[in-house]
C-alpha cells in the first residue's frame, strides 16, 4: 500500500515538472506584443503639432491616471483628483511629454490579453490531463 502511494506521488511530481517544462517553452515561444511608435513630423504649423502633441500626451497620462490602481496609490500618497490636475496644468510641453514617453516606457507590453488567454487555456489542458491521468491510477 504504501509503495502505491509513492508511486502515485512520483508520477504527480514527473506530471508537475512536465507542465512547468511545456508552459515554460510555451511562453517562451508566444513572447508578449511590444509597441514602437515613430517620432512625429515637425511641421510648417509647429503650434498646431505641440497643442496636438500636448492633448495627445495629456490624454495619455489622464488614461493612465485612471486606473483604479494608480488612484489608490495617489490617495495613500494624500493627493486629490483636484491637485492632480492643478499639477498637470503647470507642467511645460516637455515635461509633459516626457512623464507620456516614461509611462509608455513603464508597460512595454501594452495589453497582456493575449498572454492571459493562453495561461488560462494552458492551465485549463493541464487539469484535463492530471483528471485523466489520476482515473487510470
Amino acid at each position: 500500500m504504501r509503495k502505491k502511494n509513492l508511486i502515485r506521488v512520483s508520477i504527480f511530481s514527473q506530471l508537475v515538472i512536465w507542465a512547468l517544462v511545456i508552459t515554460t517553452f510555451v511562453m517562451g515561444v508566444f513572447p508578449p506584443d511590444t509597441q514602437a511608435m515613430l517620432a512625429p513630423a515637425v511641421s510648417s504649423s509647429g503650434d498646431s503639432l505641440l497643442i496636438a502633441t500636448r492633448s495627445a500626451d495629456l490624454q495619455r497620462v489622464q488614461t493612465v491616471l485612471e486606473s483604479k490602481m494608480i488612484q489608490q496609490r495617489l490617495e495613500e500618497l494624500g493627493l486629490t483628483p483636484e491637485e492632480i490636475n492643478a499639477r498637470l496644468s503647470q507642467l511645460s510641453d516637455a515635461q509633459l511629454h516626457q512623464l507620456a514617453t516614461q509611462l509608455d516606457s513603464l508597460m512595454p507590453g501594452g495589453d497582456g490579453g493575449l498572454g492571459i488567454i493562453i495561461a488560462l487555456l494552458v492551465i485549463a489542458v493541464l487539469v484535463v490531463l492530471f483528471v485523466y491521468l489520476f482515473k487510470r491510477v
